[in-house]
């Protein structure tokens, strides 16, 4: 069956990798690739790429309608917002019009984050939480999120999955951790995890742990990560009906870090530059939170949000599907010289 195919976010780093990398995957055979834009500029940037650029609202129904019945676009690969679900449920309810008028198979891939599977949004942290888990979807639903910031991304997943289901629509929640390494799109090369702790320490002067203990969190680079994508798609292209819906969580990683392991890297790194007086990292006190805080934008309470906590989330599903991590966990640590100058390369996609 003939597949036309939707990407979003390809400006950004997620999406712009894997737009890159596209021409080298080796594809099953599909009949087209559309790119959501938003300039002109970005619109000539995914040409290069053979995509044809597409530029429509998210919030406009009918546009969406437009496009998706439209061009009978059967497969939507979400990389734009994790935490709202408008948009998502607006693409969803085309797909299921296409599917009901077509009768063929439609797909919704929606990007999450590793946080919405953590201590921040009271998962379970006490033992591995595996993303091939059948009752995944359960306890993502009994979630009582500590951090009332994250219960918005929470009810996403759940509606994604409700509202997919509802319209015989396939669904996919893919979970991006902490990405690194630099993305090779026309857009945003550095991710946001990393360089929420630069931004933190260049402001205060030191790298702060923000938790006690010794914290992990699940890790990945970015080729993984994007080689997980291109692996989904690519049973999506031959109708393989990979695990979907209530069953279908995809994380990319090979395994996890401790927080302090990484902050001692970067701040080793920042101290042989000289963004930081020294490579010690302490305890973060209530002063310096606050100034922590004021540099990502959030009030001292949601720092360790932002660059910290605990998760246990797993990677399992995707070797069903042939997805292997060409980088180990520890790579991260290794090259976190190396991700640290790339960070402060670019100051102008630093986000909150």
């Amino acid at each position: 069956m003939a597949h036309r195919i939707l990407l979003t976010g390809v400006s950004g780093y997620l999406g712009g990798t894997l737009l890159a990398r596209w021409k080298s995957a080796n594809l099953p055979p599909y009949e087209h690739l559309y790119a959501l834009v938003r300039t002109v500029e970005q619109a000539q940037a995914v040409k290069r790429y053979g995509a044809e650029p597409l530029t429509f609202s998210l919030k406009d129904e009918a546009a969406i309608r437009e496009a998706i019945v439209g061009k009978e676009i059967d497969v939507v690969f979400f990389l734009v917002d994790a935490f709202y679900s408008d948009a998502q449920v607006l693409l969803i309810k085309a797909l299921g019009e296409l599917k009901k008028s077509t009768g063929k198979d439609v797909h919704f891939l929606h990007t999450s984050g590793a946080k919405i599977f953590s201590s921040h949004a009271g998962a379970p942290t006490d033992q591995p939480l595996y993303d091939d888990d059948p009752n995944l979807y359960d306890v993502q639903k009994s979630q009582k999120p500590p951090v009332s910031l994250i219960k918005p991304a929470i009810d996403t997943n759940n509606t994604v999955i409700e509202q997919a289901e509802e319209l015989g629509v396939r669904s996919y929640i893919f979970v991006p951790c902490i990405v690194y390494g630099e993305g090779e799109g026309f857009g945003n090369p550095v991710s946001i995890q990393t360089v929420a702790i630069v931004r933190a320490a260049q402001a205060v002067g030191r790298v702060y742990s923000v938790d006690p203990g010794r914290p992990s969190w699940p890790v990945c680079h970015v080729l993984d990560n994007t080689s997980l994508y291109l692996a989904l798609l690519r049973q999506i292209l031959l109708d393989k009906s990979p695990d979907s819906g209530k069953n279908g969580y995809y994380l990319a990683s090979p395994g996890s870090i401790a927080w302090e392991d990484l902050y001692a890297s970067i701040a080793a790194s920042l101290a042989k530059r000289g963004v930081i007086a020294d490579a010690k990292v302490e305890e973060a006190t209530d002063e310096a939170l606050t100034g922590m805080g004021a540099a990502l934008g959030c009030p001292k309470e949601l720092v360790p949000l932002q660059l910290g906590g605990h998760c246990t989330f797993t990677a399992r599903h995707g070797e069903k599907l042939g997805w292997r991590a060409e980088y180990p966990a520890s790579h991260i640590l290794e090259t976190a010289d190396e991700e640290t100058g790339l960070i402060l390369q670019h100051p102008k996609y630093w986000k909150y």
